[in-house]
Formats: C-alpha cells, sequence, structure tokens
C-alpha cells in the first residue's frame, strides 16, 4: 500500500468514526450523560464498507418482508460480509427494547404489541435467503408475561414448515423474572441455545445494569439440563474495563453450566452516550483467549476482535457437530 492511499483510508476512517459517533440519538435515557471519548480503531478492526449485489438483494428479502435485523440495529461491523452471503439475523418482536444497555444500539422505550404475522414473514425470508442455518434473536420485552417466549417459539416452528432442512439457533434475552419462558423456548427445539453474558460479573452495574450475572448463568445451564442433545452458547466483548482473570474466571463459569460454544469480541462504541471503549484488545491477546478456552474444555471459542454472536454461525455449527462427534469415542473409551 502507498503512503498516499495509505493516508487516504486513515483520513476516510477518521470521517466514518465521527459521522458514527455523532449519530442522531436513539436512546432518550442517555441523553443527559455526559459524552464519553471515542478512540480511534487500530488496523485490524477495519471493515469494508457494505455495497454488494448480493447485500442489496438481502436488504431487498428483509424490506419486503418487514422485518429487523439485528445487523442494522445493532450497527454490526460485519454485515457487508454477511449480507453479501445472504445471512441474515433477524431480531423479532421490534425494534424496541425495555431495558437500557449502555453498550447496546437497539432503540429503548415502549414496544409495541408483538405482531401475529412476523413468524411467516421470518420463514418465508429464510426460504427466499436459501439459509441453511439462520439465527434469530430479539429485543428485551419485559412487559410480555412470558418475555416473548411464545413467539420465539411460534417462529421455530414456523421456520421448520417452509424449512424444514434449516437448522435453527436462537439468541435470547434472559427471560428474567418469567418462570416458564425458557421452558417454552426449549420445547421448540432450537439446535443452537445462545445467551450472552456481554461482560465480566464486575462490570455488571454500568454495562448491564438490568440483567443479573448468576440468573444469565442458570439459564444456559437449564438450557441444557431441560435438552442434554441442544448446542449451548454464550459470549462477551472485551475492552469494557474487565481484568484477564475476570475473563478466565468468566470462562470456568461457563464450563461449570456445561456451556458448548463461546465468542469473544471487541466492544465498539455506537455513540458518544454509550460506554467508552476502554481499550482495543490485540488480536494475540484474542488467540490466548481461544487457546485457553479450548483447554478449559469448550467445544468451540470464536475469538478475534470481530467476532460477534451470529458471525459464521453456519460454518460454527457444522464445527459443533464434527467436535461433539470426534468427542464422544474418547468419552466412551473412558468410561
Amino acid at each position: 500500500m502507498t503512503e498516499a492511499s495509505d493516508l487516504s483510508e486513515l483520513v476516510e476512517d477518521a470521517k466514518a468514526q465521527e459521522a458514527h459517533a455523532s449519530q442522531p440519538l436513539r436512546h432518550p435515557e442517555k441523553a443527559h450523560r455526559p459524552d464519553q471519548p471515542v478512540l480511534r480503531k487500530p488496523e485490524w478492526i477495519r471493515v469494508r464498507a457494505p455495497g454488494s449485489p448480493e447485500w442489496a438483494a438481502t436488504q431487498k428479502i428483509v424490506k419486503d418482508h418487514k422485518l429487523v435485523t439485528v445487523c442494522e440495529e445493532a450497527g454490526c461491523p460485519n454485515i457487508g460480509e454477511c449480507w453479501a452471503k445472504k445471512h441474515a439475523t433477524f431480531m423479532i418482536m421490534g425494534d424496541t427494547c425495555t431495558r437500557a444497555c449502555a453498550f447496546c444500539n437497539v432503540k429503548t422505550g415502549m414496544p409495541r404489541a408483538l405482531d401475529a404475522n412476523e413468524p411467516g414473514r421470518v420463514a418465508d425470508a429464510v426460504a427466499k435467503l436459501g439459509l441453511s442455518h439462520v439465527v434469530i434473536t430479539s429485543v428485551d420485552r419485559d412487559d410480555l408475561a412470558d418475555g416473548g417466549a411464545r413467539h420465539f417459539a411460534q417462529v421455530i416452528e414456523a421456520i421448520r414448515t417452509a424449512s424444514p432442512r434449516t437448522t435453527i439457533e436462537v439468541l435470547t434475552p434472559d427471560f428474567l423474572r418469567k418462570p416458564g419462558a425458557l421452558e417454552a423456548v426449549v420445547a421448540a427445539r432450537p439446535d443452537v441455545f445462545n445467551h450472552n453474558l456481554e461482560t465480566v460479573p464486575s462490570k455488571y452495574l454500568t454495562v448491564r445494569p438490568g440483567a443479573r450475572y448468576f440468573h444469565s448463568i442458570r439459564l444456559l445451564q437449564r438450557a441444557k439440563e431441560l435438552d442434554p442433545t441442544i448446542f449451548t452458547k454464550s459470549g462477551i466483548m472485551v475492552g469494557l474495563g474487565e481484568e484477564r482473570h475476570e475473563v478466565l474466571q468468566l470462562m470456568d463459569d461457563l464450563r461449570s453450566a456445561d456451556v458448548d460454544f463461546m465468542t469473544i469480541g471487541q466492544y465498539l462504541q455506537p455513540s458518544k452516550k454509550h460506554h467508552a471503549v476502554e481499550r482495543f484488545v490485540t488480536p494475540e491477546e484474542f488467540s490466548s483467549y481461544a487457546a485457553i478456552g479450548h483447554a478449559k474444555g469448550f467445544l468451540l471459542v470464536s475469538s478475534s476482535p470481530l467476532t460477534r454472536s451470529s458471525h459464521h454461525a453456519g460454518e460454527d455449527f457444522a464445527k459443533l457437530k464434527s467436535q461433539r462427534q470426534a468427542r464422544r469415542p474418547a468419552l466412551q473409551r473412558g468410561a
């Protein structure tokens, strides 16, 4: 790369970050918070802007079906890559969350009533995109008696009908104080049950104040107890001020809950009103976390600056199945 092109890339990156940081506020509850510094991204965080014909085709299917994606709402840096492969992660139950996490770019407020036709539209979009594996997530719906669990189940059922060969991964809220909610989702038989811890417990009060760390751990453990064949998964962001030993303890907590798959990615600040990036974790540190996670017994660990919960989810599901199968003969010999 020439010095001129490198300088041009730096200027464009700076402009993009400035525009991103000054975007209109989506979170009224953050309006009076002091501005946080926005660190310049290192070169290993840079991604290409979306715009391929395949990306446009994916966008059209999403819009035509009046669906919401976490790819757009959370400002995912991988949207260009994933949508070019027609891999979209659908966010059901609206675009407005009842929580106000300090890291999240999804709108906060009082959501609208559930759309009874949404499961059918999601299923039709999955079929049109030709997805072999789909990730379904949602906003938090603390306003609903079951937290939206039955709606999750209806989406799973609709996809099973429209695309019987598509494997389904759900990334659910914590269903805090929603008795029977987890059971309803697991009974619908998703292939992967994912619930993200997001950060280490010492950061919950400032990063994820509406959640409870050990409730989330128990949720993941209970999902595996309800259906031992299900793959369980959880993820965190780093760069929020956590200490290395806290991440290692969190890994142990997840393994104690028999979680199969862990993802670790760099936190990226959506705006000046969101939690600041305390530091950018190096690729070498991410590789170290991956090696330690494998040693602790996870079937799979995805750990890199741009790792996100649904990034490469289809490929990762195939790896999960392969790893489980590979370990079974060893376990049987040990018995």
